[in-house]
Order: C-alpha cells, then sequence, then structure tokens
C-alpha cells in the first residue's frame, strides 16, 4: 500500500520545479496520486478493509486542498499537473 523509497525518489525528479525541490505542490500531489492509485488496487481485492478507506478518504481530501491552492495560485500550472498525472477535473 506505501510507495517505495526508490519510486518516491523518482516522482520527486519528475515533478520537481527545481533540483532537490521535494516540498511544492507539484511533487506533493504526484506522492499522494501514487499513493491512492495504490490503495485503489488494493481495495479491489480487500473489500472490507474499512480501515485503509478511511486512511484513502484523508488523503484524497489531502490532495483535493493541495489542487485548489495550485489553482488559486496559478491555473496553468494546476492545468498542466493534472493532464501529467491523469487526474479528470
Amino acid at each position: 500500500m506505501s510507495i517505495t523509497q526508490e519510486r518516491k525518489q523518482e516522482l520527486v525528479k519528475e515533478y520537481a520545479l527545481k533540483d532537490g525541490d521535494t516540498g511544492s505542490p507539484e511533487v506533493q500531489i504526484a506522492i499522494l496520486t501514487e499513493r491512492i492509485n495504490n490503495l485503489t488496487e488494493h481495495f479491489k481485492g480487500h473489500k472490507k478493509d474499512n480501515h485503509s478507506r478511511r486512511g484513502l478518504l484523508k488523503i484524497v481530501a489531502q490532495r483535493r486542498k493541495l489542487l485548489d491552492y495550485t489553482k488559486a495560485k496559478d491555473e496553468a500550472r494546476y492545468r498542466d499537473l493534472i493532464q501529467r498525472l491523469g487526474i479528470r477535473r
């Protein structure tokens, strides 16, 4: 359910705005999206895992807040990010 350190580093490299950037909204949203996708796959086999489902809802809400922040600051960055991540909106 969790993402590996290597995968997280790949996401940071791909979505970072500059070298060493780990805190930008783009990087955070990319990591949260990866976790959401992993949990979604987990629920296909474990339908009654309500404990993890609550965690998924918290992660989705956190990503939504970051997406709203990005959209408010820079609409072009927001559109580019959801395009790159394949998030529908």
